[in-house]
Formats: C-alpha cells, structure tokens, sequence
C-alpha cells in the first residue's frame, strides 16, 4: 500500500473539522485545534471517577448504570443530538454472559439506551471478535441486544478495516476498524478479568478489540502496544463493567468458579484512572501493573483517584 493511502487520526479529526464547520488553526506541528475563549478554558471540567455498587437485594444493573451516568452530569455530558456513537464492548469470546468473559449485555443495553435519550442518532456495537463473531453476537447477547435496541451490530469484516498512523511508541501502521474512527462518540465498555499475559485486562487492553492485523504480534510487547492503542483511540469514556468479573483462566474462562461478583461499574473519562480503579477489585496494585505504569508514564492519565472528582453510588 502507498504511503498516500494511508489516513492518520490527525487527518480523520481534520476532515471532521471541516465537515462540521467548526473554526480551525494549525499551530507549527500542523495539529489542528480549536480556539477557544477563555471562559470555555476556565470551565473545562475537572476529570472524574465515579464508582457505582449494587448493594440492594435484587437491585437493577440498568438503574446503576443509570444513577452512575448521572452522577457524571447524564448521558447528555457525553452524547449530543445528532451523534453516532460506537459502544466498545468486549465480546471477543463465544461464551454466555454468566462466565464473564464478556461486557454483560444488560449494562450494554443500559449504555445504548442511555446513548438514545441523549439524542444520538444511531449507536454501534463494535468489536472485532477473536472467536466467530456471529456465534460471539448470539452467545453474548450482544445479538439480541441490539434487535432489541436498534443498536447497528458491526460485522469485523477485513473491508472495514484501514491501516492508519498509530504514532505509538511500539506501533507505528496498523489496519485500524474504521467505524471507531468515524463515530462523533466514542464510549471503551470492557468486562474486568484476568488477562495470562497482561495480568488484567480492562479498559486500556480493550482496544486490540478495535484493531486487525496480526493482532498475536501485540501480545509480543503487550503492556506498550496496548497503551499505543489506548493513546490513539481516546474514548470519550469509558465504563468498566465489573458486575461479575473472571478471577482465574481469563481471558476466555469457561467455568463458573471462575468468577466472582462484584456488582460494580467503574466510570471515568480517564482511561488509566477506570483501570486503576477496577485493578484494586482483584487486589492489584495499579502500580504493579505494567500498562497502567505506562499509561500514567506516557499523559495517558493518572493511577491517583484523589486528583480526580471522586464519586460513589449505590444502589
């Protein structure tokens, strides 16, 4: 492929500036960005993390996902009218939802129907599955989810996959599922579980599941290509499901005393803080971990929850 086939995140945002009207400059390094007044500087949000548990007998997972959304300021802080937006779950595994070893479909539902009283347009569920992704969309539920929402249920074939600019540390080309690239929005939604390689897998390791290629040789570096990916994707944010989590034989499990429930959602803008903070429910040290280290290390974000708006709901 010629190098002029090539289309980097720095281009898609430019193109997107351009499409939506919006009032560009370019500073020296060519990035694009906006100008912006002082008032909207000084009322930048601080960056939060939000934890909500389910403590009630029979308590409603959509209620917590809900109550925890809220306590961000709503769905509506996230989603506009008129947005597409891409849910990234973890449904790479044909397992039933009670092995957790993939996002659980009611908190994927909760999230879709959030997404549409926000005012979205059409929300996609995108993930490039390691099993066969039809027996992954009926096994998971995801399937059914999306019949029942009106969710777009996005097939991971190799024509919606484009080699685009990483600029990572490890990675620098890579083919890249473009339907993540081209929503306005963009919401990481992993299950918690035990990862052989990674020690975990949560939100950051997540997005091998928003790429194609070799996707083996990223596990050759694990901890650096995934914050590589983690950097380049940037999600508007992300929620870690972590309502039952797989503590032994992850990724994939396959046994019921595997899991453990914690009747958690874990939800914050930033992507090193959502997984430090879901770290500690397996008794991790987030410092222990090699991609939070890095991600912390690298601008990603930060493993010290007392820098950020700190908030906890129950239900």
């Amino acid at each position: 492929m010629k190098s002029d086939d090539l289309i980097t995140r720095r281009e898609t945002l430019k193109r997107l500036i351009t499409i939506s009207g919006a009032v560009g400059f370019y500073g020296a390094s060519g990035i694009p960005f906006t100008a912006f007044t002082a008032a909207q500087v000084k009322a930048a949000p601080r960056r939060f993390v939000i934890e909500g548990i389910g403590q009630t007998d029979g308590y409603s997972i959509k209620e917590l996902a809900t109550r925890i959304f809220d306590a961000a300021g709503g769905m509506t802080r996230f989603v506009s009218k008129g947005d597409i937006v891409a849910i990234k779950p973890n449904i790479s595994w044909a397992r039933q939802p009670a092995l957790a070893a993939t996002t659980n479909p009611v908190v994927l539902e909760a999230v879709i129907e959030l997404c549409y009283e926000a005012g979205a347009k059409k929300v996609r569920i995108v993930d490039n599955t390691i099993n066969d992704a039809r027996r992954c969309f009926a096994i998971t539920g995801a399937g059914s989810v999306a019949k029942k929402t009106d969710a777009d249920l996005v097939f991971p074939s190799s024509s919606l996959m484009r080699r685009m600019k990483i600029n990572g540390d490890r990675l620098d080309v890579w083919p890249v599922f473009t339907p993540l690239i081209e929503a306005d929005k963009v919401i990481n939604l992993p299950i918690a579980k035990t990862h052989s390689l990674s020690s975990l897998t949560l939100g950051i390791k997540n997005w091998i599941g928003g790429v194609g290629g070799r996707r083996y040789a990223l596990h050759q570096d694990i901890h650096r290509t995934i914050v590589d990916l983690a950097q380049f994707f940037k999600p508007t944010v992300t929620l870690i499901d972590a309502i039952n989590i797989l503590v032994k034989h992850g990724p994939s499990g396959g046994s019921p005393s595997d899991v453990a429930t914690k009747n958690t959602l874990i939800l914050s803008d930033d992507p090193v803080a959502a997984d430090a903070g879901a770290a500690r429910l397996f008794g991790y040290s987030p410092d222990k971990l090699g991609f939070i280290s890095l991600g912390k290390k690298w601008g990603l974000g930060t493993d010290d929850l007392r820098k950020l708006d700190r908030k906890k709901v129950i239900v």
